[in-house]
């Protein structure tokens, strides 16, 4: 049976309406308060003419009116995702961190027709006002910026509280549309297309143990019932896939959604300190952006923690070494590490640094040619792939909508773009990302491999490698090395522990210095900062000799 999150959030607050529905700085609303709140909003939206149009025509087409999640961390934002699909709105993401042509170029691919943004935005967003019709509906959030409210823009609260909280006038399906912008990372971000019912089934994880579908509502109002314990921490922020996926998801498991108090960077402290206190059962990290922080607060102790017993890491390698002392101070947290995108979900998962990936039910591997399925045991290097729930395509991008989904055998499968060998136990071992390989004299080097090597060097606190252009090799392979210790690991001691463990024409040719690694707020590597500053230090070093 296919669900979507209105029917399903309100059946569960039917179920439960005074147990809490989310935390965050030492409020709480319960279940039925946030149905209020939701009703409220979605019937505000209603009201502004927003909704469903018509039926889409194409894969990368949407048929409803958009709506811009300009948010931290808050309420607000759980509360927009769900209040817009009980509208039949559908909601995107926005980087918090775009500049005015990063984000003038979002809502001119997204089209939003309402802005829900937090008041600290409310300048950038001035700037691109603009570029946006004269009927889009803005929503300012108050926070502790003390931005004034922008000229035709309307307080939340203050909406909210003069909005009907009578059930909406709509009847959502699982045919709306739930719309997630990639990051970006390694290209322009792109609007993936989910079906609900593919998005609850897919990345929210809706499904049995043994990857069956629930046949009622009631059976999924009966579980989230009885599970009285669950108190899910998204670590990331919100406005990333990984982290909604595991908020959404921990409410339809009947979880409390807890938020940490600070919002705008991780605050390991804080972190800690509300785990503790709201007594969290499971969090989600992203990789050694994350990890290392919390090693490091969770040595200083001070924190109970007993009430924690699952830590997923997703979107970014964790290093073996952080890995083994994040598991030695909570030998009782369960820790495992998940692969996944925004265009296929979850895919596969690990429980030590050791392990290849267990792909998930409908993960493949593809042959080079993307022309037929790899068996167990081949040695060629193909593409990661999935079926089953999988998005419509991309919004607005017939092209690349092409290019990620496509029929093998008669069978529809995502290919977002990571490399893969199939093993023969049935296992993946997962090479990384086709946009972050480097083409080196005819050879292919994937950069997490390299990475995770440099990574694993005593004294090196983090590490990125890309290509850049080279006369002689086309692109040659270069590492930007963090320093975890003084004195920090020299070239040498680089270069030689990555002879001992990768062929020759993966070694970087030069170890380039710097204080410290970009990541995006996600915890994912800055590959276009890796990249400028990789081809400014050769045009320097050029210019001195």
């Amino acid at each position: 049976m296919e669900f979507d999150l209105p029917h399903l959030h309100e059946a569960i607050a039917a179920a439960v309406p005074d147990r809490d529905c989310v935390v965050w700085r030492g409020r709480r609303w319960t279940w039925a308060e946030t149905t209020d709140r939701t009703r409220r909003l979605a019937n505000l939206f209603h009201g502004h003419g927003l909704g469903r149009r018509d039926a889409p025509t194409a894969a990368w087409e949407s048929p409803h009116d958009h709506l811009a999640l300009y948010l931290h961390n808050g309420p607000e934002y759980l509360e927009g995702v769900l209040s817009a699909h009980k509208a039949r709105v559908a909601p995107f993401n926005v980087n918090y961190r775009y500049t005015g042509d990063e984000l003038a170029y979002l809502f001119d691919d997204a089209r939003p027709r309402a802005i829900l943004y937090h008041a600290r935005f409310a300048p950038v967003l001035a700037a691109v006002r603009d570029r946006l019709g004269d009927d889009v509906l803005l929503l300012q959030v108050a926070d502790d910026s003390g931005a004034p409210l922008l000229d035709g823009a309307c307080d939340y609260e203050a909406a909210l509280a003069g909005a009907s909280p009578a059930p909406v006038p709509t009847e959502p399906s699982p045919d709306d549309l739930h719309i997630l912008y990639t990051g970006g990372t390694t290209g322009m971000p792109k609007g993936v297309l989910w079906r609900q019912g593919d998005f609850i089934a897919g990345p929210l994880g809706l499904l049995h143990r043994d990857g069956s579908a629930f046949d009622s509502v009631d059976e999924v109002v009966e579980r989230a019932a009885r599970r009285t314990d669950l108190r899910f921490l998204p670590a990331p922020p919100l406005m990333h896939g990984a982290g909604c996926w595991f908020a959404l998801g921990g409410w339809l498991a009947g979880a409390t959604v807890v938020l940490a108090d600070v919002v705008d960077r991780l605050d390991a402290n804080d972190l800690l300190a509300v785990c503790a206190r709201e007594r969290v059962s499971a969090t989600m990290i992203v990789g050694d952006a994350f990890a290392r922080p919390l090693v490091e607060e969770l040595e200083r102790g001070g924190h109970d923690l007993s009430a924690l017993r699952f830590i997923r890491n997703s979107g970014a390698p964790l290093r073996p070494e952080l890995r083994a002392e994040l598991s030695a101070l909570l030998p009782h947290v369960a820790l495992d590490d998940a692969l996944g995108s925004s265009e296929t979900g979850p895919q596969a998962t690990r429980s030590s640094a050791a392990a290849p990936f267990v792909p998930g039910p409908g993960v493949v591997v593809l042959a080079e040619d993307r022309s037929r399925l790899l068996g167990p045991g081949d040695d060629e290097v193909g593409w990661l792939a999935k079926t089953g729930a999988l998005p419509r395509g991309y919004l607005g991008d017939p092209a690349k909508t092409a290019g990620a989904f496509l029929d093998v055998d008669g069978i529809r499968y995502a290919v977002a773009g990571d490399r893969a060998r199939s093993l023969s136990d049935g296992t993946v071992q997962i090479l990384g990302r086709e946009a972050t390989t480097i083409n080196t004299g005819g050879e292919k080097v994937f950069a997490e491999e390299v990475e995770a090597v440099i990574r694993a060097v005593p004294g090196v606190a983090d590490a990125l490698v890309v290509g850049r252009p080279s006369e002689r090799w086309g692109q040659e392979v270069v590492a930007l090395v963090a320093p975890g210790s003084n004195p920090p690991p020299t070239d040498d001691d680089l270069r030689a522990a990555c002879a001992e463990r990768l062929a020759r024409y993966k070694l970087p040719k030069a170890f380039l210095p710097v204080g410290e690694i970009r990541r995006h707020p996600n915890g994912k590597a800055d590959y276009a900062w890796a990249q400028a500053v990789a081809t400014k230090m050769r045009s320097m070093n050029d210019q001195a000799t």
